[in-house]
């Protein structure tokens, strides 16, 4: 289920744009992971989205969250000249934007960025070890235990990893799906 107070936090048109948004994703099903712009003369507003039952988000999703957000920004008009969407699933390697996200992959390997120093250090590297509203908690390779304060990471991200690919597949996998392929089978087809 969407917990709306666990949306990415952004500021600015950032914001504006993420809460003019999110009741149509919600709607349809989807959960916003991130959103950011880049550029200035012809901004690109970059969104990043997960499905809420926590299926793999495809193309097709893609296109239909890229519709619908295009006519909720059409209407909302955030920029006076023209611009451009991107719409996109979080991937393997994704941002750590919600506190949902730090706990799912917590004991998995990322990467902290701070916009103030925190203990004197800008950058972390270590093992999630989950979050709250308020802090996320990481147990550098190189330290104790730290609890960042969400508010001041700037950015934060999985580490690809064999482990991290390896629970992304075993999640990937439909239970009881008997179409899926075994694990000896050939990808290629047989001949009498």
């Amino acid at each position: 289920m969407f917990l709306e107070d666990d949306l990415p936090l952004n500021e600015g048109l950032e914001a504006r744009i993420t809460a003019a948004i999110q009741p149509t994703l919600a709607g349809m099903g989807y959960e916003i992971v991130r959103v950011q712009i880049q550029g200035k003369q012809t901004p690109t507003v970059q969104i990043m989205a997960d499905r809420a039952d926590g299926s793999l988000i495809g193309v097709g999703d893609c296109e239909a969250i890229s519709h619908a957000v295009g006519a909720v920004l059409d209407v909302d008009d955030p920029f006076t000249g023209e611009w451009h969407l991107e719409v996109s699933s979080a991937g393997i390697d994704r941002p750590l934007t919600r506190t949902k996200d730090w706990n799912r992959f917590a004991g998995h390997l990322a990467i902290a960025e701070m916009s103030i120093p925190f203990e004197g250090r800008r950058r972390f590297r270590g093992i999630i070890l989950g979050a709250d509203a308020e802090t996320a908690r990481l147990k550098p390779e190189d330290g104790p235990e730290v609890a960042l304060p969400r508010a001041d990471i700037r950015r934060a991200k999985l580490v690809l990893t064999d482990e991290l690919i390896a629970a992304t597949a075993v999640s990937a996998t439909p239970e009881g799906d008997d179409d899926a392929p075994e694990e000896d089978a050939s990808p290629y087809a047989k001949r009498n």
